[in-house]
This record gives structure tokens, C-alpha cells and sequence, in this order.
């Protein structure tokens, strides 16, 4: 797929390509020393590939994917793929949810939206760098599973909600950024429209292995980018 990153209000418009994840041939670990792999993850998968921003790398360091996968998967969690979360759906490649995160440039006082919660990892990663996350899932039962992850875990500013994602949430908007980590067609216009003057929005749009993109938005420039060594879901 194609993953586009726009930012409103500048004539910026980054255009990555981010090509389907395989695994480096790690062997599944003990589910006992999952503290151990989630520092090698950073180490191994995100260090070499490009992923410098220390707050981003600590919050990848600090969050325990194990909780957001189901059971039968631990022991694969810190793997370099995606694992499958149920109802079709993925936890992405721990590459690609750091290296979307660190794409929005996050600040302590940003309030982010979510396109996408999953299992709640992303949405995770995000409350350790933001003020307010606000996440939207539209199969009930993953919303209300991550949701319960989330409380469980702590974390009281990560807000989730039952619906399409892709009409935003215009009640807490605008946003300082917003990450969609599901691909439409094209850009949603309310999301664009949620956006702050200034804001960041990460988003894949089009089928998987597609690299073209007809897009209207107040950017007019665009450059391709790809992530070093980026395999995505």
C-alpha cells in the first residue's frame, strides 16, 4: 500500500511506500522473557531502520505489545510481522507503529485522533507521547476488548468509541494529528477537515502494493519516501 503523510496549512505532502511485512527469522520466545525481546525489538527492528526519536523508541521500549495480542500469540509478540488479532484484523509490524508514530511528531500537549484501534497497541504508543488520544474502531468487539486492554493498563487519557472511523469525530475535534492505520480509497474529507491549521495526518490510502494516489488537499508538493528497510502490513 501507499502511505501518505500530510500535514494542513503546509505545502507538504509525503508519499511512503511501506510493502508487506515478513518475519527475520526469529524464533518465538518464552512468553517469560518478553520484557527481553521487547528491548531487542527496539534494538534489532527499530534502531537499524531509521527510528531515532528517543521518545518514540522509549514508548515502543516501555509498552507491552503481549497485552494486546490474544493469548495463543505471545510467545510471537515481538516477532518482525504483524499477528492476528481476530475478526480478519491485525496488530501491525512493530516497524511501521513506530515508524508511523514517529512520523506525526508528537508533543506532551497534542491531542491525536486514531482511525483504526485494533487491538489498542497503537493507541498505547500514542498516550505515551500525547495528552489525549481519541481512537475509533467499528468492530464492536475489538473496541471493547482494546478498550478494556487499555483501562486495565492504565491509561485514562486514550478515549474510544464504536463507529466509522473515517467520519472522524467532530465533537473533539480539530486535532493536532491524525493517524488512520486502516487504507481507504482517498483521504476522507471530514478527517481533513478535523485537522488542525498546522497538524500532521499519516495515512495509507489505496490497495496494497499501490504507489499512485489522486488527492486534493492544500499541500502541492510531493516527494516520495521510504522508510530504510520498511516492511509493512
Amino acid at each position: 500500500m501507499a502511505l501518505f503523510l500530510g500535514v494542513r496549512g503546509i505545502s507538504e505532502l509525503l508519499i511512503l511506500a511501506v510493502f508487506a511485512a515478513t518475519g527475520c527469522g526469529q524464533s518465538p520466545a518464552p512468553v517469560g522473557d518478553l520484557a527481553r525481546e521487547r528491548q531487542r525489538m527496539v534494538q534489532e527492528q527499530l534502531v537499524p531502520r531509521g527510528i531515532h526519536d528517543g521518545h518514540v523508541l522509549a514508548a515502543m521500549a516501555k509498552v507491552s505489545r503481549e497485552e494486546f495480542v490474544p493469548a495463543d500469540s505471545r510467545a510471537a509478540t515481538y516477532e518482525d510481522g504483524p499477528l492476528p488479532i481476530g475478526y480478519g484484523q491485525t496488530i501491525s509490524q512493530p516497524y511501521i507503529v513506530a515508524f508511523m508514530t514517529e512520523q506525526l511528531r508528537l508533543s506532551p500537549t497534542d491531542r491525536v485522533l486514531e482511525i483504526g484501534t485494533g487491538s489498542g497497541y497503537q493507541a498505547a504508543i500514542l498516550a505515551e507521547l500525547a495528552r489525549e488520544v481519541y481512537t475509533i474502531e467499528i468492530v464492536a468487539p475489538l473496541a471493547q476488548s482494546a478498550e478494556a486492554a487499555l483501562q486495565r493498563l492504565g491509561y485514562k487519557n486514550v478515549h474510544v468509541k464504536v463507529g466509522d472511523g473515517y467520519k472522524g469525530w467532530p465533537e473533539h475535534a480539530p486535532f493536532d494529528a491524525i493517524i488512520v492505520t486502516c487504507a481507504p480509497d482517498k483521504v476522507p474529507q471530514p478527517l481533513t477537515d478535523q485537522l488542525k491549521e498546522g497538524g500532521r495526518m499519516v495515512i495509507p490510502v489505496g490497495e496494497r502494493f499501490a504507489q499512485q494516489l489522486s488527492i486534493e488537499r492544500e499541500c502541492d508538493l510531493a516527494r516520495p519516501l521510504c522508510p530504510n528497510g520498511g516492511r509493512g502490513d
